[in-house]
């Protein structure tokens, strides 16, 4: 019997994080929620933003647009990815996401299982315009969930 309570996170308590383009947010993580196992968030891409390209070296990613045309590199091929379409990245693919439509993009994603450590949940592979990190090698989407957003 677990003695740990549900909890409801809503969109706007989860802060933005824009350091690798878009607007992503994790919403349900081992710090907001005690999660153990993955964490899950939704990425939010305007008209021509997009995602740097990064790999996860310890988690698959699930992915589920909700709105929305992307195009999604995976590992150099690229492939549209549609509303109500969901897309599996398996662990070490390197991937990036672009929103090629022109109304805003919202993507669910989720990933699983959590890396042994934040610093090791995610690899950036180049820089995002905007962004003011470089190439990063590792860390989470935010910094808590060891297993590294989108």
């Amino acid at each position: 019997m677990t003695t740990q309570l549900p909890r409801i996170v809503n969109l706007d308590e989860a802060p933005p994080n824009r350091r690798r383009g878009g607007d992503l947010r994790a919403m349900l993580t081992p710090k907001t929620v005690g999660s153990t196992s993955g964490f899950m968030g939704v990425a939010i891409l305007k008209p021509g933003e997009r995602i740097g390209e990064h790999y996860h070296p310890y988690s698959e990613e699930f992915v589920y647009v909700v709105c929305g045309d992307l195009e999604v590199d995976l590992n150099g091929t690229t492939v549209p990815l549609r509303p109500e379409q969901g897309l599996m990245i398996p662990i070490d693919m390197r991937h990036r996401f672009r929103n090629v439509g022109n109304v805003e993009a919202r993507v669910v994603f989720h990933l699983g299982p959590l890396a042994p450590r934040p610093e090791l949940g995610h690899v950036d592979t180049e820089v995002t315009e905007g962004s003011d990190e470089g190439m990063v090698g590792g860390g989470a989407v935010p910094p808590e969930p060891a297993g590294a957003a989108t």
